[in-house]
């Protein structure tokens, strides 16, 4: 059932037009008393969702009872970054969520399931797993809330991916993403119909049947006009309907399908939402469809700090680096603590240009040494940030003073960029 619904390509909600959205959809659903709120972390910044967090507290009060970002293998939230974010919903109330050891298994998806849809990429069953906090069943409303955006693992990001990977556990991401990857990232990016959308849609039919869950989805878009911000729908719901209105949109919003492939991209991650590959990598697989052969893609890292988020992922990246699809694969028949941490491998896959063009780091804190024994190119920072500097370009193509055309990107997770030949 929608609950609420607006939105176009061309309408702008400011706060006051999210808080009256979401007002009215709680409206409908009647009193609650024990809430909890399950939005993205810091690297979904322009989500709105911590604003639309803020407008849940304001609304029920005393009555929200946990927040629960849905990190999934992301490091837990800072002071600052919660701070940040979630402007005046009281600290006390946040809880931290502990993918390896604090989830509950709620089912299986069988094994001949994944087999069918992925077209026998994967032959293995999928677990269903679940933050304690929300399978303690003490709440009467799940408030789930996040941005539907293209998304490498699921095609488009959020819905029940925000419940079932941002709090599932270690099996249920690991293979999750292990499917995604084999099946193919530019099959299914941009696409609300994919394999793991129907896993997860699965596990969601048998196993989440009867939980209070309400999803709060919206779609954020650059405008064209200015560069800024805007958020271009508020879609809220308790079944499939309102991600798949979320979805179009999004797809409009947020694909940018480009004439000619890209010879030179420029993407530069903003130093409070990427501090690791595993998140920056999104320079990579966003515009990956988009470059052309023998093409460069230059990253600009000033917050780079690491190459995974979790301590164990970051040691896997650095034994094997990016490698292309065969060489991932074959790395995890070798090695037996990859084929354990398979989401680790899709990342590895999903950070390759497969060898078709360059991809240049420049890092704020990583050495030129690191850099490279992950099989990337190395550049100076300083240096690159003076040739390309973010206050001077605007997104899309530029023409520097040399003559030199590169395409910038200012923030690669809030789109997916492809040649119309490769989508």
């Amino acid at each position: 059932m929608m609950l609420y619904e607006r939105g176009s390509v061309t309408d702008t909600l400011d706060d006051q037009a999210l808080r009256e959205g979401l007002y009215t959809a709680l409206d409908r659903l009647g009193k609650r008393q024990r809430v909890v709120a399950v939005p993205p972390d810091i690297t979904r910044l322009h989500s709105h969702a911590g604003d639309l967090t803020r407008h849940a507290h304001a609304y029920y009060g005393d009555g929200l009872i946990d927040v629960l970002p849905a990190v999934g293998t992301h490091s837990p939230m800072t002071d600052q970054q919660i701070a940040h974010m979630f402007a005046g919903v009281p600290r006390h109330l946040f809880r931290d969520h502990d993918w390896r050891n604090g989830v509950t298994d709620l089912g299986e998806v069988p094994a001949a399931f994944l087999r069918d849809v992925s077209g026998g990429a994967v032959d293995y069953a999928w677990k269903c797993q679940i933050a304690n906090l929300l399978a303690s069943r003490r709440h009467d409303l799940i408030l789930s809330i996040g941005q539907v955006v293209p998304h490498e693992v699921v095609g488009m990001a959020n819905h029940n991916k925000n419940l079932l990977i941002g709090t599932g556990g270690s099996e249920a991401i690991h293979k999750s993403h292990f499917l995604g990857a084999v099946y193919g990232m530019e099959r299914m990016m941009g696409r609300a119909d994919t394999p793991v959308r129907r896993v997860l849609n699965y596990a969601t039919d048998h196993f989440l049947a009867g939980w209070p869950i309400v999803w709060v989805q919206t779609v954020v878009g650059r405008d064209a006009r200015d560069g800024t911000l805007k958020v271009r729908g508020l879609f809220i719901g308790d079944g499939y309907e309102c991600f798949e209105r979320a979805a179009a949109l999004a797809l409009q919003v947020n694909f940018q399908m480009l004439d000619e492939p890209l010879r030179k991209v420029v993407v530069y991650l903003q130093p409070d939402e990427y501090k690791s590959t595993w998140l920056g990598n999104k320079s990579v697989y966003r515009t990956r469809m988009a470059i052309a052969d023998g093409g460069e893609l230059v990253v600009l890292a000033p917050g780079l700090r690491e190459f995974g988020e979790d301590r164990a992922i970051d040691a896997l990246i650095r034994r094997h680096g990016y490698l292309n699809t065969p060489g991932v694969l074959a790395a995890v028949q070798r090695d037996p603590e990859l084929g354990n941490n398979l989401s680790a491998a899709a990342h590895l896959i999903h950070g390759t240009s497969e060898g078709r063009f360059t991809i240049t780091y420049c890092p704020g804190h990583l050495t030129q040494r690191e850099i490279e024994s992950v099989h990337y190119r190395y550049a100076d920072l300083p240096h690159m940030l003076k040739r390309y500097n973010p206050q001077q370009l605007v997104d899309g193509f530029n023409t520097l003073p040399d003559g030199e055309r590169v395409f910038y990107i200012s923030n690669p997770g809030l789109g997916l960029w492809a040649h119309r030949n490769r989508f």
